[in-house]
């Protein structure tokens, strides 16, 4: 695999894990040109998944806009990258083992919002913000009282 950052074709897998049934294998890399560190992902590339967004269009499916929005949505927060691209994979082995050859936005995003709820309650609220579309103060309070009704219940 060839280095993104400097382009040397020499790097070496320094941690390889198999993700949700098998059908996805992470593996950390290091570039022995420049030290820089990556993860890739190897799957099984079968029919295309595709999804349908809101307004009905489609497109295939693609990790990497997950990443981004759970990116900007743990933006300061202590949340790793690897917890990041662990959260994206759980949801895209999840989208891609379903079975189905279509999936609609409103599911990858109830998937994201789920797992970012274990993980970290602030940018849960903050990609729910973006994905919810808050259109006011009444909307963004009443998620943080089920939030916290969730919490209390749970015991958290």
């Amino acid at each position: 695999m060839k280095c993104l950052k400097c382009g040397e074709a020499d790097t070496r897998v320094t941690d390889t894990r198999h993700l949700e049934d098998g059908t996805v294998i992470r593996r950390r890399r290091t570039c022995d040109g420049c030290g820089n560190r990556f993860v890739t992902y190897e799957r099984h590339e079968g029919t295309p998944l595709t999804v349908i967004k809101r307004n009905g269009s489609r497109e295939i499916f693609d990790p990497s806009k997950i990443l981004a929005g759970v990116v900007k949505s743990c933006n300061i927060r202590h949340v790793s990258m690897d917890q990041m691209e662990s959260l994206v994979a759980d949801v895209t082995a999840e989208c891609m083992g379903s079975g189905k050859k279509e999936v609609e936005s409103r599911e990858i995003g109830e998937l994201v919002m789920n797992r970012l709820k274990e993980l970290d309650e602030v940018s849960y609220i903050r990609f729910a913000s973006v994905y919810k579309r808050f259109g006011d103060i009444d909307t963004f309070m009443a998620e943080i009282t089920g939030l916290l009704r969730e919490r209390s219940e749970g015991g958290k």
